[in-house]
């Protein structure tokens, strides 16, 4: 049965969808099935990925389609699940008795066939980012070195308290992951500092690994191509390699 690990901060800019999409790219280049679903109503990994054609996680939240109609299959790469802006609407739209719960029963089904699930969240607390926590084994903490960024850390940790207490007890902080990181910068190694110890606060872990700032991402992004394939000798495909067999080692086993 898959292992559902969601991406989280409630602040954006923090290289989350970044994080997401070369988790599950990782993953799969060490021979792992994975299914990369993007609840983000930017769709930026959907848009990036040429998937927001056709049915998306809108349709299967709202009971529209089954979810393996809505899954696009990639050779060589994760499988999607994608977005498209109408996710938005799913704040207003599900109101129903058991929300909370949609993504866990619409996900039953795909589970026996996938060794892991990495879901993109939004940046922002609603039905969506409930919907996947609810959803997950656990959720990785991107954040970059600074005080806005462990804020958003923070505000996460007050929603993790609650989708524990009430619709998912199992629920783990399986590690927060610096991004955009210059480790020449004094403030940096300060807020690394802080950053460390506000996961001991919360009882997780800071990864070894940091994801050192790299125009190569962005650029990877433009060309839609996973950072692996468009620069793998680039600082970010070392590094994010280096966090997925991290994740794996200390992330899956702490939760």
């Amino acid at each position: 049965m898959a292992y559902v690990v969601s991406i989280g901060n409630q602040k954006g800019g923090v290289g989350k969808t970044t994080t997401a999409e070369a988790l599950a790219e990782g993953l799969v280049g060490l021979g792992k099935a994975v299914l990369l679903v993007d609840l983000d109503a930017q769709g930026n990994i959907s848009l990036a990925a040429e998937a927001f054609r056709g049915l998306t996680a809108y349709e299967v939240l709202t009971r529209q389609c089954a979810p393996s109609e809505a899954v696009q299959k990639r050779e060589g790469r994760s499988d999607i699940l994608p977005a498209r802006s109408d996710m938005a609407r799913l704040d207003v739209e599900l109101v129903s008795t058991g929300k909370e719960y949609r993504l866990r029963e619409q996900m039953a089904p795909l589970l026996p066939l996938y060794d892991f699930i990495v879901i993109d969240t939004p940046p922002a607390l609603g039905v969506l980012t409930v919907n996947a926590l609810t959803a997950s084994h656990c959720v990785v903490m991107p954040a970059q070195a600074d005080i806005y960024s462990l804020q958003g850390i923070g505000q996460l940790a007050d929603t993790l308290g609650a989708i524990r207490a009430y619709t998912n007890p199992g629920l783990a902080l399986a590690g927060i992951l610096l991004t955009r990181h210059n480790a020449r910068s004094i403030l940096s190694r300060d807020m690394t500092d802080a950053a460390r110890a506000t996961a001991e606060q919360m009882g997780t872990f800071l990864y070894d690994t940091v994801i050192r700032e790299a125009v190569a991402l962005k650029e990877a992004q433009a060309y839609r191509q996973p950072i692996y394939q468009y620069a793998p000798k680039s600082n970010a495909a070392l590094d994010y390699a280096a966090f997925t067999k991290e994740f794996l080692e200390r992330g899956v086993r702490h939760a």
